[in-house]
């Protein structure tokens, strides 16, 4: 009886996580919704730029202590090196609004870019209308997805299994995104493709 609770509990879970991604705009399987976003030098980033290529989109809050997790630990730097070294493209967005925790004018993104180490991405994407965000329905910093080279989300969700603030914990714990590249690019389909995400509430 106690494991059919675990069971059904189970699936209870993973009905709620599909029924979320079903009113989700960026959902696994489904086209990536199209932005059209300045970064933090003024050059204009689309989704057909990166077409034909392995994107990642990572969204950012400096403030936030789940991102200090991953970035204070170099964690997420060393995704970003990791991935796009094997050609990859990357970009952190913010889409914290004016007079918002998060928020940066274009010259305070750059000098945040730089004290994070952030070479391998695109200078931060600024997204303070939230339009791009909303359009991907991206709920936290951080929050990540994975576009494939047709312009197809294949991975949507949380870094990785811990939500914990502590660093800590990443060293034995699973990190979805990292697996998910793992797999894409070696020709196979990603195991785990939507997870719930975790971190501070992005601030729209």
């Amino acid at each position: 009886m106690k494991t059919l609770k675990v069971l059904l509990g189970g699936f209870a879970a993973s009905l709620v996580l599909l029924s979320a991604l079903a009113s989700a705009s960026a959902v696994p399987g489904k086209p990536a919704p199209d932005f059209s976003v300045k970064d933090a030098a003024g050059k204009t980033h689309t989704l057909a730029d990166y077409k034909g290529e392995w994107l990642v989109l990572e969204w950012f809050n400096k403030d936030c202590p789940y991102v200090r997790k991953h970035y204070g630990s170099n964690n997420m730097q060393s995704l970003q090196e990791k991935y796009t070294a094997q050609d990859v493209k990357w970009l952190t967005i913010i889409s914290s609004a004016k007079g918002k925790q998060g928020y940066h004018e274009p010259a305070e993104a750059l000098e945040v870019g730089k004290a994070h180490n952030l070479a391998a991405s695109a200078p931060f994407l600024l997204d303070p209308s939230g339009t791009m965000g909303k359009a991907y329905d991206a709920k936290t910093t951080p929050h990540m997805y994975i576009i494939n080279p047709e312009g197809v989300v294949v991975y949507a969700g949380a870094i990785d299994d811990n939500d914990s603030a502590n660093p800590a914990v990443i060293p034995d714990s699973k990190n979805y995104v990292a697996a998910a590249l793992d797999e894409v690019l070696a020709g196979k389909d990603v195991s785990t493709a939507a997870t719930r995400p975790y971190g501070c509430t992005i601030k729209y």
